[in-house]
């Protein structure tokens, strides 16, 4: 593994035009690099995959309402 960070915490935002809060899901890393070259992380259902760079989760797969951003907030988790 290439970061002291092993996950993040990403956050989804809710759906458009309605009340409900954010989701915020969890993602690992994984031993697969995207196509900017850095590492993939993944959540545990395998739904959400992101890029990550200083702070910014950059979407490569997302369940509905994460797909339609393609950059979100991502904070590493001890």
């Amino acid at each position: 593994m290439s970061s002291l960070t092993r996950r993040y915490a990403v956050t989804l935002p809710g759906p458009i035009g309605g009340h409900a809060p954010p989701s915020v899901v969890v993602v690992h890393e994984t031993q697969s690099t995207g196509p900017d070259g850095g590492v993939v992380w993944e959540s545990a259902d395998g739904g959400l995959r992101v890029e990550i760079a200083a702070g910014v989760a950059t979407v490569l797969s997302a369940p509905g309402a994460g797909s339609r951003h393609p950059c979100l907030t991502a904070v590493p988790l001890p």
